[in-house]
């Protein structure tokens, strides 16, 4: 099972929220989780001190028809049950369409993992982030009760084939969430209220380990209610 995740905007939590699922997945039945770092944050966002050399930018450079087995030997462990495909720091040098295509087949291999994949796509605006977008089994798009949020994310090719959104929640925002779902024409399936402790675990290396329960229950929300993993009962 392959979940991506994206936001319109950079700064709207999508990559803290994409590792919180991964966490929270590796915890369930599963037992095991990958995150596919598109965006470039994971490393960081799991303590780790440096971005590992060859990643997903490689593979994807690399066309269509890059070996499968390459992502394998690419996965980094982050946490308990958890890898990580990192990033990786090649140049595309593909035209769209030829990134396009890489992205669908990268998607396709995801799926077909043994378990499941939370895809961090950042703001898919490149053809291959977007292309995972479009093929995943589910896809969220993250954002905050922004005007220029919002404004962006109609604009997205992404948001059409997105199934749900997700809130981080600011104070003083005066948009709602029965609006913004009305804005974006699909369900917010969660609410990520904003807390320091979420961005001291994020500072401190340690999200993993010490997964606030703010966080931790949102991302049981996105994976229980977009089939991920089946419902546990928790209440938005």
């Amino acid at each position: 099972m392959l979940l991506a995740m994206w936001s319109p905007k950079g700064g709207s939590g999508t990559s803290v929220l994409a590792a919180a699922c991964a966490v929270v997945l590796a915890r369930g039945p599963a037992g095991a989780c990958r995150v596919a770092d598109l965006a470039g944050d994971q490393a960081a966002i799991f303590g780790l001190a440096s971005e590992p050399e060859l990643g997903l930018a490689d593979w994807l450079d690399a066309g269509p028809e890059a070996p499968i087995e390459a992502l394998e030997r690419m996965a980094v462990a982050v946490a308990p049950g958890v890898e990580l495909l990192p990033s990786g720091e090649a140049g595309s040098s593909l035209r769209p369409r030829a990134q396009a295509e890489a992205g669908a087949a990268l998607a396709v291999a995801l799926r077909d993992l043994a378990v499941p994949v939370v895809a961090d796509c950042g703001s898919a605006r490149e053809p291959a982030a977007r292309a995972i977008v479009e093929v995943a089994d589910a896809a969220v798009v993250v954002v905050r009760g922004c005007y220029l949020t919002l404004r962006r994310a109609v604009r997205s090719p992404a948001l059409g084939t997105s199934v749900a959104a997700v809130l981080v929640d600011e104070p003083g925002r005066s948009l709602t969430r029965r609006e913004i779902a009305e804005v974006l024409g699909t369900p917010v399936i969660a609410r990520v209220p904003l807390r320091d402790t979420v961005a001291r675990a994020v500072d401190a290396g340690v999200l993993a380990s010490r997964l606030p329960d703010v966080l931790g229950r949102a991302a049981m929300l996105v994976t229980a209610r977009t089939g991920i993993t089946p419902a546990h009962g928790a209440a938005a």
